[in-house]
């Protein structure tokens, strides 16, 4: 099983992305753990990082690609499964990674939108501030982010939904419950999604699960 997700900030998309590869045993590719963790160590690709850190610049997308790039080879060598967060952000990002999975025989049998208001996520967003004494997210900084995810990183969805991989959950409810479909739906699709042909896959939405991926619920795993 390889998934990415895709979600706006403050939708849970750290806590389902810990969920899955918990429950699944897969590695899970967390794109700012990697960048902590080659700056931690010094490496070539951290060295770079802490440059444009310490200029106040983000990180370019080539950087972040090289890392990611290098944790999903080290994930096939461990037995070729993952749960991907943090990448892509953009459609420059979602491309080059999919041409790097592809590549390597990895591309994602699933792109996970979790689906949340904008009103939502601002509440959940400020509650976390308060409880942690976070200054950063202020409702001004909250909304500027929210712009951002709509506009460059939103789009990305309907791009894996022409591939077929999306997977749509509503991540207004409480976390437990939003992880208790994640996984059924995860363990309804597990048996099908490398065995279905690309052009017979569709989007799923979790209120449809009789047609994933052209598949009936009571499918043995052969697509529809």
């Amino acid at each position: 099983m390889r998934v990415l997700l895709i979600a706006p900030p403050g939708a849970g998309k750290g806590t389902q992305g810990a969920l899955i590869a918990a429950h699944f045993a897969l590695p899970r590719i967390a794109t700012g753990d990697l960048l902590r963790d080659h700056v931690a160590r010094r490496t070539e690709l951290g060295r770079a990082v802490q440059q444009h850190l310490d200029s106040g610049d983000l990180v370019p997308d080539e950087i972040v690609v090289d890392m990611v790039l290098e944790a999903i080879v080290a994930a096939k060598a461990a037995g070729g499964g993952y749960v991907l967060d943090g990448i892509p952000r953009n459609m420059d990002q979602a491309r080059a990674t999919y041409l790097i999975s592809r590549g390597l025989g990895m591309i994602p049998n699933v792109a996970l939108h979790l689906q949340a208001d904008d009103s939502e996520v601002t509440r959940r967003l400020l509650a976390r501030a308060a409880l942690e004494r976070r200054s950063d997210d202020t409702e001004e900084v909250i909304r500027r982010r929210l712009v951002v995810y709509h506009e460059v990183t939103h789009p990305i969805v309907a791009w894996y939904a022409e591939r077929g991989i999306v997977v749509s959950v509503d991540a207004m409810r409480p976390a437990e419950q939003v992880g208790r479909e994640i996984l059924d739906a995860l363990e309804t699709l597990r048996p099908v999604v490398d065995q279905v042909p690309g052009e017979a896959r569709r989007p799923v939405d979790l209120t449809g699960l009789g047609v994933a991926f052209g598949a009936a619920p009571t499918d043995s795993g052969t697509s529809g």
